[in-house]
């Protein structure tokens, strides 16, 4: 039988999808990249947002809609986080959460022998371990995801997270670093190290953050490691040290701020002042020169006002972050915030994300057009269609190399002469 597999939300769902791919074959299943060849139907869910239900959904539809006698399997977290909605969407055939993924194989055995709608959603308990194979490949062939942390034990007033992937669990080391040197044999240079709170790896085996960091970068073919997104109040003097020890470590960190408030902050249940957040900004551009520090922001929590908002972009200026992810507070049932006083209206969220990516956008075109005139490494990923290759630096700038390459290799020395869009642009030297 022959799978689509479709992924919607984060890295760590990339990571997964992979992991069911592999469990899928290992099973006797093919995999197949069109809808018309399918059999079954994988949809590996997000919960993030209302608007990633939504998504989900529409997804499980659409599939029943255009192949109503083919097999339709919903997991991810939208099942785990809401097994009652997950139930009644009855257009997915199989329903299971992210707890009971390595019990695909077996749940689709039972769904085709009875011909009954199979629903099997665990909820996640404390002291569950660390679950899932290693992986032994990836849809890029330069950057795998490496998953090495799940869970989340800090109940931002927002978040849905906690419910839909439980407690942290943390990969055993030597796990990463047998996983990793398989990676590293199969072609693969660079390795992103993701977890649902990556910086709180270790958290419940006692294993330290910054060892599974240089135990993931200890293979040879391994050229790159980089670091999914990070919590600012893990990232201590001692974790900065450790990591500026790692030659192969990349000098890019995704750490989320949500707010530049302190007053927003602690209605977020954040554990971490704006004032905290600019200290260890400033250590971490002293630490790594040419480092380049990416974040998250919402707009319009609960209880926001416009000074406040205000507050935040002023912030961001001072920051000036890279790269800024923007988005609206999003109401998630099951969250403490979706009963707070002072929700926001939706036009005033929408005003206020566009005044915020607006700076976003300055301050990114800022940084690359700083890069013009630099000599940079760029690790290729893949050429376009007009014959120019784009790949990214060890601080993830975006590069395109115009003629592409004439000598591939691992690693380019590339010359920025200009900035297109969102791109730096260079010649290989």
């Amino acid at each position: 039988m022959k799978v689509k597999l479709y992924t919607l939300g984060c890295k760590v769902n990339q990571y997964e999808t992979e992991e069911l791919t592999e469990l899928l074959l290992k099973n006797g299943y093919t995999v197949t990249l069109r809808d018309e060849e399918a059999d079954i139907f994988l949809v590996n869910s997000c919960t993030v947002t209302a608007e990633s239900d939504r998504k989900t959904r529409q997804t499980v539809h659409r599939l029943k809609r255009a192949f109503p006698n083919r097999t339709v399997v919903l997991t991810g977290c939208m099942p785990q986080a809401f097994p009652e909605a997950a139930k009644a969407l009855t257009a997915a055939d199989v329903v299971l959460g992210n707890r009971n993924n390595t019990q695909l194989p077996e749940i689709l055995r039972s769904y085709f022998l009875k011909r009954e709608r199979q629903f099997c959603v665990s909820p996640h308990q404390s002291g569950d371990p660390f679950r899932g194979d290693p992986i032994t490949d990836f849809g890029e062939r330069t950057r795998a995801n490496v998953k090495i942390e799940d869970g989340c034990d800090r109940f931002c007033a927002y978040c849905i997270i906690p419910t839909a992937r439980g407690r942290v669990r943390s990969k055993p080391i030597a796990d990463i670093r047998r996983e990793t040197e398989t990676l590293a044999l199969a072609g693969f240079r660079e390795i992103v190290l993701v977890g649902i709170n990556l910086s709180a790896y270790g958290k419940d085996s006692g294993e330290r953050f910054a060892d599974a960091v240089k135990a993931a970068c200890a293979p040879e073919g391994i050229l790159r490691v980089r670091l999914g997104s990070l919590e600012p109040d893990h990232i201590t003097d001692e974790v900065i040290e450790s990591l500026a020890a790692l030659p192969k470590l990349c000098a890019q960190f995704h750490i989320s701020l949500q707010s530049g408030c302190d007053d927003t902050l602690r209605r977020m249940n954040r554990h971490y002042t704006a004032a905290q957040y600019a200290a260890l900004a400033k250590k971490l551009r002293a630490t790594f020169p040419d480092c380049t520090l990416t974040t998250d922001m919402m707009v319009g929590f609960p209880g926001e006002s416009e000074a406040d908002f205000l507050e935040s972009v002023r912030f961001a200026e001072e920051m000036a972050f890279e790269k800024i992810h923007v988005f609206p507070y999003s109401v998630r049932e099951g969250t403490r915030a979706a009963g707070f006083d002072g929700q926001i209206e939706k036009a005033v969220k929408t005003r206020r994300a566009a005044r915020l990516l607006e700076t976003a956008q300055h301050l990114r075109q800022d940084f690359l057009h700083r890069q013009i005139g630099k000599t940079v490494l760029v690790l290729p990923e893949r050429r376009q269609a007009d014959g120019d290759a784009l790949g990214y630096t060890a601080n993830y700038t975006p590069v395109r190399i115009l003629g592409g390459l004439s000598h591939p290799s691992a690693l380019v020395r590339v010359r920025i002469t200009d900035v297109q869009d969102d791109f730096a642009v260079g010649i290989a030297e």
